[in-house]
């Protein structure tokens, strides 16, 4: 694989992840505007990560269930 396909490659994972990583911080916001606003406020990022990931964990289960 030459260094152009590699590159494209990697810059497709981290910009799909970088999405899927906002659209959950969207979905937290829209669904808990509280918690998550109190959690940015007072500089915790671990909580917000692991509320994110909880997010992406169901959706995924939900995908797979329907599939």
């Amino acid at each position: 694989m030459s260094l152009a396909r590699i590159s494209l490659s990697l810059a497709g994972i981290v910009g799909t992840l970088t999405v899927a990583f906002t659209g959950g911080l969207i979905w937290l916001l829209v669904t808990q505007p509280v918690s998550t606003t109190e959690q940015v406020a007072r500089g915790e990022i671990s909580p917000l990560v692991r509320s994110v990931a909880g997010v992406l964990y169901e959706a995924l289960q939900g995908l797979l269930k329907y599939l």
